[in-house]
């Protein structure tokens, strides 16, 4: 069985068509991550635990 995914864009995808980022779908226990340019080509698929911490170690380390 498949599901169809609810993608999000980030906010900070900018103006336009917003083609430059990434886009996230939250599936059970983990988090789904997508070029926005090239949806068909796979995807990264990750814990939500190990995201979640991936995104605070970029909120803490903004310039790395």
């Amino acid at each position: 069985m498949t599901t169809s995914d609810n993608w999000r864009k980030s906010s900070y995808s900018g103006s336009g068509d917003g083609n430059a980022c990434v886009e996230i779908a939250h599936r059970p226990a983990r988090l789904a991550v997508r070029d926005s340019k090239a949806p068909a080509y796979g995807t990264l698929s990750f814990p939500t635990e190990t995201f979640a911490a991936f995104i605070e170690a970029l909120k803490e380390n903004p310039h790395r």
